[in-house]
């Protein structure tokens, strides 16, 4: 009887952790229309974002090497148009997490808001420095 109890409540367990892990996961599992253009909107900025952040780790943070930034790396945080409906300028906050560019280890964490307007004309707003990790010895 005790057995069974233990393994009944055991497998409840296992059950509802695996569902709250999966509730809470909100990284996309499949391809959409959402994605592909957030992936396209990663790779037109990605020369503005590692710019911009080449400027500010280079040397003061990094001495040996420049960031690098890996398009799975960004996060966008949020988006908005200013100038209301249908206008054409929008701006975009998103995380982004620099790295060593050769094995991938993340250097720091930084959040960035850039302005995108018709032209294209594409500016940095904002940058808040929000982490730098230790990078290992080699």
């Amino acid at each position: 009887m005790k057995k069974t109890l233990i393994a009944f409540i055991l497998s409840l367990i296992l059950i509802v952790s695996f569902q709250t892990t999966t509730v809470l996961s909100n990284k996309p599992t499949q391809d959409s229309e959402e994605l592909r253009l957030q992936d396209m909107l990663m790779n037109m900025l990605a020369p503005y974002i590692s710019e911009d952040l080449y400027n500010y780790y280079y040397p003061k943070i990094l001495k040996d090497f420049s960031p690098s930034v890996d398009p799975w790396k960004i996060e966008v945080i949020e988006t908005r148009r200013v100038n209301g409906f249908r206008g054409f300028k929008l701006e975009f906050t998103f995380d982004i997490e620099p790295t060593d560019g050769g094995h991938h280890v993340p250097v720091g964490k930084d959040r960035m808001t850039y302005r995108i307007s018709y032209g294209p004309e594409v500016k940095l707003i904002n940058h808040i420095h929000l982490a730098t990790y230790k990078y290992p010895p080699e």
